[in-house]
């Protein structure tokens, strides 16, 4: 293990180079989009037993599989060799794909969605049927009855419209599975008891998301595995509920909106009135997000009282030690800002984390002293200082009301931009969009800015991070007030002189390029834009899209039958003629969450109408580019795109896109 130092882990600055007079947007940048796609590993659901870590890592160079790494003794081993993958595509977003205890790991393999037990050291063994339309995650194991209890989703009457439910799976390869509670639309989050006597889980039905409405369970397990005298204890279709969470004691904690935070309540079954939960420490803070994947815990006991628990402020999250006894709350120092997935064992916290300055990493904190260890890095070296840039917060207004966001100035020491110059500004409208734009460092933006182009991440109206409130803002209102938000930061920065007028740029995917869509139409800001899998047909949404946001329109946009006209109004397939700038699309053509269908409309009636567009289809890419090689390729061709279209010169060795109707 190495210990993390609080200076930026960053190569040495390169020997004073000589400073060239350039414009803003030409300067040449080591950081290529190679870089950005072969530098860097995600890292994702760790777990921790006794002194044994693992977590999962993703191979950019091998189409993005997710292996399983273990470390234990300072020894670092893969478990799951390609051609394993382990994700999971439970609700699409999958996430939860993993688990850990004392007898080994179950996991679930991207091809064949079937489940697998390493114990031991031994080869993965399948202990699932066999069926490819069941898939599984979110797992709890229950090792009096030698199963793993998880989230099923059924696809075999139905690819759009699966069934889920709640099912215990056995660990001694029989594949006996049984369905322990259905009805509900979803479900996540199942969570055993100390004594194994009892079963909390999360369940919601649609229209709701789980960030609008969600109810928390409870049940008692009967001799026979089964559930019995299932009650649902707290939440409704305008409450959400998250973060279920055992404690030592057998005391059920959990995470509500009720106040309009996601604050800490503990659950106190009582026999003359049911049941009753009080808040254990109330704040204008999140102690729990959006469940867009599964098993993001930010709750987790060391012992009885002691509580150890991320919270969000303003979009940057802490880490602190609750006493559940007199319900304190002591910050813990962390220098990330980022925080995520916590897992706690005795004295130890580990945490997935990000800092503007260093690369995000799995890290391991004693919470009694704040030693902390780095365990991995998505990165093995930053570039040199002289490349990077820091964000800054700002909030502006705009609408009636604040918006937040993270403005990147353009930095290369080896270069100086004109006296008098402006850079290009790049808005990002991020994605869900209950999303929320964090402080992580991101080998993307560095990409833009050392190239001499300013960064605005927006964490527009609905985003997640600052309230109830702040994502209700967007309700009714997608394609409103997140486009209001994104060119408000446009037109303050523009104010306080920082970037040039007539050079703004918006970009974003899925929901974010639905917002750069509608940017680009119905306000005359952005002078181009970069559209990546984005939504443009609100009614094709509706019927293409898998089960899970089958029905977010319904809050986003208005439900039936106030919709259609609303509808009419906000997809931009139906507004081409007002899309008179230059875009470049790009597009995964297995993209099951919004279909190629939707992009390629927009280019059709673009290149139909004489509008500069280019168009980049990628195949065996869905939802999200995994690909190194394509990776690297979107970044160019945006570059390239971009400096076309703005009258730039462009950096050597990038390659060229086809650009319909330019001049």
């Amino acid at each position: 293990m190495s210990t993390l130092s609080t200076s930026a882990t960053t190569a040495p600055p390169a020997a004073a180079p000589t400073t060239t007079n350039a414009a803003y947007g030409e300067w040449d940048s080591p950081i290529s989009g190679a870089v950005v796609a072969s530098g860097s590993r995600s890292l994702a659901s760790p777990w921790m037993v006794g002194e044994t870590i693992y977590w999962l890592e993703s191979r950019a160079a091998e189409g993005g599989r997710m292996t399983l790494l273990r470390q234990h003794q300072q020894q670092i081993e893969e478990l799951t060799p390609a051609p394993l993958n382990v994700r999971s595509r439970v609700h699409e977003y999958g996430g939860g794909a993993v688990a850990a205890d004392a007898s080994g790991v179950v996991f679930s393999n991207f091809s064949d969605n079937q489940l697998y037990r390493i114990t031991d050291g031994n080869a993965p063994v399948c202990i699932s049927d066999g069926d490819k339309a069941l898939r599984y995650a979110d797992f709890q194991f229950d090792p009096a009855r030698q199963r793993v209890l998880c989230v099923a989703e059924d696809h075999r009457q139905s690819s759009l419209r699966p069934d889920n439910f709640l099912c215990a799976v056995a660990l001694d390869g029989s594949a006996q599975r049984q369905v322990l509670h259905q009805g509900y639309d979803f479900y996540a989050a199942p969570r055993l008891s100390p004594d194994g006597q009892q079963l909390a889980w999360l369940c919601w039905n649609h229209p709701n998301m789980p960030w609008q409405g969600t109810e928390l369970w409870l049940a008692d397990m009967a001799a026979d595995g089964s559930l019995q005298n299932a009650r649902c204890i707290a939440g409704s279709s305008t409450e959400a509920i998250c973060q279920p969470c055992w404690a030592p004691s057998g005391q059920l904690y959990f995470v509500s909106d009720r106040s309009d935070w996601w604050n800490i309540y503990r659950y106190l079954p009582l026999a003359a009135h049911g049941h009753h939960a009080e808040c254990i420490y109330q704040r204008a803070a999140e102690f729990g997000g959006p469940m867009w994947s599964f098993d993001q815990p930010m709750l987790g006991f060391a012992s009885a009282n002691d509580l150890l628990c991320i919270y969000i402020e303003q979009a940057t999250c802490h880490l602190a030690h609750i006493d559940t006894g007199n319900c304190k709350l002591r910050e813990i120092a962390c220098p990330y800002p980022d925080l995520q997935a916590l897992r706690v064992s005795g004295s130890q916290v580990l945490l997935l984390a990000g800092a503007p300055d260093r690369a995000s990493a799995l890290i391991s904190i004693n919470w009694h002293t704040g030693a902390l260890n780095v365990l991995a890095s998505s990165i093995d070296q930053l570039p040199a200082a002289d490349y990077l840039s820091r964000p800054q917060t700002i909030s502006y207004p705009g609408n009636g009301r604040t918006a937040h966001a993270f403005y990147y100035a353009p930095h290369n020491t080896r270069y100086q931009a004109p006296a008098g110059s402006l850079p290009p500004l790049i808005v990002i409208g991020h994605g869900g969009p209950t999303g929320m734009a964090n402080q992580s460092f991101k080998m993307a933006i560095q990409y833009w800015t050392s190239r001499g182009f300013a960064m605005l991440d927006v964490n527009y109206g609905g985003s997640s991070g600052f309230g109830r409130a702040y994502r209700d803002s967007l309700k009714g209102e997608w394609g409103v007030v997140d486009v209001e938000d994104c060119a408000n930061g446009a037109r303050h920065l523009v104010a306080q002189g920082l970037v040039d007028a007539d050079r703004l740029i918006i970009r974003g995917g899925s929901a974010g390029g639905f917002t750069t869509l509608m940017a680009l139409m119905f306000h005359d800001v952005f002078k181009t834009g970069a559209c990546y899998y984005g939504v443009s047909d609100l009614n094709s949404l509706d019927q293409d899209s898998h089960k899970f946001e089958s029905h977010y329109n319904q809050y986003l946009i208005a439900p039936p039958p106030h919709n259609q006209a609303l509808y009419q109004q906000r997809s931009p397939c139906h507004h081409t003629d007002k899309l008179r700038c230059p875009v470049i699309f790009f597009q995964g053509l297995d993209d099951k969450v919004v279909p190629p269908s939707q992009s390629e409309t927009m280019v059709s009636a673009m290149r139909q109408r004489g509008v500069p567009v280019a168009y980049l289809p990628l195949a065996g890419e869905g939802h999200g580019f995994r690909q190194a090689a394509n990776i690297a390729r979107t970044l160019e061709a945006e570059l390239y795109f971009y400096c076309k279209v703005l009258h730039l010169a462009l950096p050597a060795g990038v390659a060229p896109v086809e650009i319909d109707n330019l001049a």
